[in-house]
């Protein structure tokens, strides 16, 4: 898989790019990341890749011309995503819909925004949540490293079979050594060697921790027998 990434801010991604798994899939060949600066393709001598917007107003707008200029300049027929608040959240399931592709460009969005004509441009727009960045160079970084993360070989497939989100639940509290650390000891449970306990446990666990901290993606969900069965120990054990 290969990832472009259009920016205003390259040096913003070297220490991404030599960093821990990100740095092990460039090296094994697993995914090719290119990033291109967007004042290369500046047509004036200034480098200069922003104007006022017309009709007035504050902050300066990214021009469509040096950006179309360097989505043009990438090899290949990329899935073009831009960074902007004009989407849905990102999700884990649209990192592994985009994990899919064979290559992804990502448009940083910077200043006041970028001219409206640039959606011509790209087949998706991509938000991180309902908060405002100074540019998109920290969230094509997020999106890069959420997709690269599903490549095979990338991580060992056992980390990825039980993950936040994946089932629509929070991920199961984890514990390792020591088992008793200033009388806060790992649950017995994890320790009894009874796999099928430890499951049912880890289910039941997970569905608190949903509770607890996001309870809005319960919503609508469909709960299995052994869900709701769960559900009604948590309930008593609460009240308890």
């Amino acid at each position: 898989m290969k990832i472009s990434i259009l920016t205003l801010f390259p040096k913003m991604f070297e220490g991404f790019l030599d960093t821990s798994i990100i740095k092990r899939a460039l090296a094994l060949d697993l995914i090719e990341i290119e990033v291109i600066d967007i004042r290369d393709f500046s047509d004036n001598k200034f480098r200069h890749v922003d104007d006022t917007p017309y009709g007035g107003g504050a902050g300066m707008l990214m021009q469509i011309g040096p950006i179309d200029r360097a989505l043009k300049s990438i090899a290949g027929d990329p899935y073009v995503l831009l960074t902007s608040p004009k989407a849905k959240p990102y999700t884990q399931a649209k990192a592994r819909e985009l994990a899919k592709k064979d290559h992804i460009a990502i448009i940083c969005g910077h200043y006041e925004g970028v001219d409206e004509r640039v959606a011509t441009l790209v087949d998706e727009n991509i938000s991180l949540g309902d908060f405002i960045l100074t540019g998109g160079e920290l969230a094509s970084m997020v999106v890069a490293d959420s997709i690269i993360r599903l490549k095979k070989e990338v991580i060992n497939p056992d980390s990825l079979d039980e993950e936040s989100y994946d089932d629509g639940l929070l991920e199961y509290p984890q514990y390792t050594k020591p088992y008793d650390y200033n009388g806060l000891k790992v649950p017995d449970i994890l320790l009894s060697g009874d796999h099928q306990k430890i499951a049912r446990y880890r289910k039941k666990m997970a569905l608190y921790e949903t509770i607890k901290y996001r309870r809005d993606l319960l919503k609508g969900r469909k709960f299995t027998d052994e869900e709701k069965g769960l559900l009604k120990e948590l309930v008593q054990e609460l009240k308890g």
